[in-house]
């Protein structure tokens, strides 16, 4: 995948595009946040504050940016990609932190980047829509940032690795159960994945609690190591008593709307994603 420039991120001169050094979590090293700010917004603006994926192990800001613009234009939403640290470089909480000490400095500054500091979506695709899950535990735990929403896509929550689609899948797909192991290792370190001490901010769905989370967007493909673990979180946040949407979408693979954004199946997952988002900012 290519690395988008500026000039693609503005989108025709809409948006004005630039990295900010923010302070990261207590004497860590500051963090890069790309921002993309709606440049006719005329009232604070909703933002989508957005986790890339990679497994943990690679990617930067960029990286699935453009994809969450294109939801977020339409809306008139700013985006606020953040760069965290990855592993095995940095280990769990590292970036988990990092993802955190981003939200909560868009917040604190909300008012300077006309944004609103009610109307923050926390969004991502794969490992960084399981550090959105985790950030978002640590927003509620922590009595933090205000979050209106969460956009989970084929979310990366159990540590386990050892779902049936984890193991009906393995050897297939773009993000298979091995590449899994490798990823959840590098964050973890050796000998603690699937072990006891293991926390929910790492692993989202080792969480006793999910209670009093926000509203949730999760969607996943049929055919990828992920399905399972997510369709069990998306039950546990219901029977907690939140609100969650679920879409499982038959024969889609890790990505396939990235891969394949022009067949039938993306199309429509894009769609019901853009229809989910419209009902939480409510324009």
């Amino acid at each position: 995948m290519e690395t988008p420039t500026g000039e693609v991120l503005s989108r025709g001169g809409t948006y004005s595009v630039g990295e900010w050094a923010v302070p990261g979590p207590d004497g860590e090293p500051d963090i890069s946040l790309l921002i993309c700010l709606p440049k006719q917004a005329a009232t604070p603006a909703p933002a989508m504050y957005h986790i890339h994926g990679g497994g943990m192990i690679i990617g930067d800001n960029r990286f699935g940016l453009v994809e969450m613009l294109n939801l977020a234009e339409p809306m008139g939403m700013a985006v606020v990609s953040v760069e965290y640290r990855l592993a095995p470089e940095t280990r769990h909480p590292g970036p988990v932190e990092d993802c955190y000490a981003g939200l909560v400095w868009v917040s604190d500054h909300a008012h300077e980047l006309n944004i609103d500091p009610e109307r923050i979506v926390i969004g991502g695709a794969s490992a960084g829509a399981g550090l959105a899950a985790g950030v978002t535990l640590m927003a509620r735990d922590r009595n933090g940032p205000a979050i209106l929403a969460r956009l989970l896509l084929s979310p990366m929550l159990d540590d386990h690795n050892d779902s049936p689609s984890a193991q009906q899948m393995r050897g297939a797909g773009i993000w298979d159960s091995s590449s899994n192991e490798t990823g959840r290792n590098a964050c973890l370190g050796d000998g603690v994945r699937g072990g006891p001490d293991v926390s929910p901010y790492a692993a989202p769905s080792r969480a006793a609690d999910l209670s009093g989370l926000p509203s949730t967007f999760i969607d996943v493909g049929s055919a990828e190591t992920f399905r399972d673990e997510d369709v069990a979180y998306a039950s546990r946040i219901w029977q907690a008593g939140g609100r969650l949407e679920l879409h499982v979408w038959p024969g889609g693979f890790h990505g396939f709307d990235v891969v394949a954004p022009h067949a039938v199946i993306s199309q429509d997952a894009i769609a019901a994603r853009v229809a989910w988002l419209h009902r939480q900012l409510l324009v």
